[in-house]
Formats: structure tokens, sequence, C-alpha cells
């Protein structure tokens, strides 16, 4: 305990990597619990309940219900401060499991109306064992915590097809981010893309925005073999799906953000010589730069039904917004960086590229300063680029980084409060 009272941060990071390590077994078996029993988004009663009674049993004060299935456990050290906040999201994807394993996945659920097989295939269960570990780590911290912690076990991470707000926008319409209200938040994903252990981050955008859209091009419905007495709208909706593409390599510099817009589902018709009267398609548009991001939208709108016009159809387009751009504060992602340096070792700290993917702890960070990083999952002897991505049914994780993550959270909340 004498070590946890000095100045220096390599005996704090010494104790830590000591009570990660300590650890280690217990974290690995509720990750290998929680994979094996994985809960849609809005369902995550059964992880909840777990994650509940293990705060209750650290002494935490919990709060249960939280946007529904989410649970919050506050701590308060021994000695006043300022107040910082960790997340994990708990949410499994509709994904039936391929990877052979003995806690592998057999759970099935109902999604958008089919019967689906439900895997963690992102990895939230890693992120659950995580922070179920450091909620441990900091409980053993309590007599020399300067301040308080707020642990946010958030649902509904991957979304949901009934409109309903995001885990993250939940829990801050029902006060999560309040009473205490933290001074920072931190979280962290497991990735395909990085070597097992390493952590990679950048101040600024990290993940991008993710917002969804949908075309109808509305035509005239006509036999097959005289497309002319109608108006077609499947060679109208192809011109928009090539148009489209121009957006974000002619129409924006890509040199300031990158940006990207796809289709990623194109329906219509019922029969081979019948041309519809509607084409519908579905997409997501990605940015890392808000300015970016609102051209987007107003550049395909136009393109959408400039064309659409130009062939006598007509074009219906909606953007319904996602999440924004999962920004690090550079102040706080500078310290952080240098934290997470001391905590688990430079050798171990890289920045990060710019990733398409998106996250809606966003929102969180736009509360409060915030800061995300990446926690590589994929063995040392396997090139990353050849490793099945997150969101795979092959999508596994090397459970020897887990320890690494308690790691880098625990000395990051500890460090974040005592600097006060």
């Amino acid at each position: 305990m004498d070590k946890m009272t000095t100045e220096t941060g390599t005996d704090l990071a010494e104790w830590v990597m000591a009570q990660a390590l300590r650890l280690e077994d217990k974290v690995i078996a509720w990750r290998r619990d929680i994979h094996e029993h994985p809960e849609l988004s809005y369902r995550e009663t059964r992880t909840a309940a777990l994650v509940a009674k293990h705060l209750a049993a650290l002494g935490y004060e919990v709060q249960t219900g939280v946007a529904r299935t989410g649970v919050v456990g506050i701590l308060k050290g021994a000695k006043p401060g300022p107040v910082v906040a960790l997340r994990a999201d708990m949410d499994a994807l509709p994904v039936e499991e391929q990877v052979d394993l003995p806690f592998a996945s057999k759970v099935r659920d109902s999604w958008d109306g089919r019967e689906v097989g439900v895997m963690h295939a992102c990895g939230h269960d890693a992120h659950v064992a995580i922070l179920m570990g450091v909620a441990e780590v900091l409980a053993e911290y309590r007599e020399n915590l300067t301040g308080t912690v707020k642990l946010l076990f958030q649902p509904n991470e991957e979304g949901v097809t009934d409109g309903s707000p995001s885990g993250a926008k939940l829990m801050i319409t029902e006060g999560a981010m309040q009473n205490p209200a933290p001074a920072a938040v931190f979280g962290l994903h497991v990735t395909s893309a990085q070597t097992s252990g390493s952590i990679g981050l950048r101040p600024g955008g990290l993940m991008a925005s993710a917002d969804r859209l949908k075309i109808a091009i509305h035509g005239k419905q006509t036999h097959g073999s005289q497309p002319w007495r109608g108006i077609d709208p499947v060679v109208t909706a192809a011109q928009v799906v090539l148009a489209l593409q121009t957006i974000p390599s002619r129409q924006l510099d890509p040199t300031i953000s990158p940006a990207v817009l796809s289709v990623s589902t194109i329906h219509g018709g019922v029969r081979h010589n019948i041309l519809p009267d509607k084409v519908e398609m579905e997409g997501t548009i990605r940015a890392h730069d808000e300015g970016i991001r609102k051209q987007m939208w107003s550049r395909l709108e136009k393109t959408a039904t400039s064309i659409a016009e130009a062939g006598g159809a007509r074009a219906e387009v909606t953007v319904y917004e996602g999440v924004p751009v999962t920004w690090n504060d550079p102040p706080l992602t500078a310290w952080g960086t240098a934290s997470l340096g001391r905590g688990v070792g430079t050798e171990r700290v890289k920045e990060s590229r710019p990733a398409m993917g998106a996250e809606d702890f966003s929102l969180l960070a736009q509360v409060v300063p915030g800061m995300f990083f990446f926690l590589g999952i994929v063995p040392p002897d396997v090139d990353p680029r050849e490793a099945p991505a997150n969101h795979s049914p092959f999508f596994r994780i090397h459970e020897p980084a887990l320890k690494h993550g308690v790691r880098a959270l625990s000395y990051l909340a500890i460090d974040y409060l005592r600097r006060a």
C-alpha cells in the first residue's frame, strides 16, 4: 500500500499491473460467461444483473434500470476531489457465431421480425468484463482515491430498428452524466485491427460520424419490353448509386478529412419483365469532420433529385441523423496519452489512424471532454490484416489482451483524479 501513496507514476503502474494480473482469470471468466449468453440491444437484463451484483458486492452505489437496462456504479474515494466516468457497452449483435469455442454462443432471438443468431461479434463482452475488473481495482484503491469514479455500463450501442435513441443518448437524457457530474469520460473498444495488448488513439476525430440515408426513386411502371411507355426507376437508381460515389471522391477535398458514402441495399420490382413504380435504397454516410458531414447531406440530396428529374423520375431523399464524430478532446488526449505511457508502457501506446467505424461514446464526449482508445486483440502471431473483423461471425478475442484494458482504464482513472 505504501507504493500507492507515492508521487511517482511508476510505483502506481506496478501496483495496477499486479492487480490486473491477480484479476486476469476472473476477467476472462466473466468475458466467457457474457459471451456465451449474449443479449441484443435494450435486452441486456442478464448482463446488467451480473454487473449490478458485482458492483454492490464491492461497495459501489448502484443504479439499475438507467436507460432501460443500463447500470451506473458510483465509488466515492476517501479523499474529496473531481469525478471521472468510465464507460462500457453491453449489447451483442444479430450474428450467428461460427467460431469453434467451448463458450460459443448458441443463443437465438428475434430481430426486425426474423429469428437470428446472437453473438458478441464486436467485443462488448470484453468491454463489460474489463470494466468489472477495473471496478474491483478501484474498490481496492478506495482508501487512497481522491475524488469519485462513475462507471457507466451502457445498453444499445449497436442500435435498434424501432427508432429508439441510442443507449448513450438515453443515459444522458436520464441523468447518468449528472449527480455527480464527471469532469471527463474515458472508454475503450477492442479491435481486430491491432495486435494484442496494443493501444491506439489520436487527438481529434478518432471514429467517424454515422448517418443513415434512404432514397426512394419514383418512376412509372410499365412492361419491361416497352420502357419508353413508363419511367424506369431501376436505371435511374443505378445512375444515382454511381453518381453518389463522386461526392466524396470529386466534390469534397479529401485532404481535409476522410469521408465515405456507401449504398448498402437496393430493392425494387417483383418480376423480370415488369419495370416497377419504385426502387428504394439505403446506405451509410461517414465523415470525420462535422462540416464535411453536413456538406454530404446536402450534396447527396441535390445529386439524387437532379438525376431523377433528368430522367422524368422523382427522388425522395431522407437522412436519419446518427452519431457525431467520436472526438478525443485534444488537451485531455495529450495528457491521457502520456498517462497511458506511464501506466502500461510507452511501447504499447501508438497513434491510431482515423477509423471509419462509429461509436455513440461520441455523445458522452459532447457532454464533457472525452478520450476513447482502441485495444488490440489479435494474437501476436497473426497479421491484423488477416484477422476476422469486428462484426464478423468469425470474430475472436486473444484473451491475454484483457488485462491490459484493465490496466489502462484503472490507471487513467486514478491518475486523472490524483492530478487534481
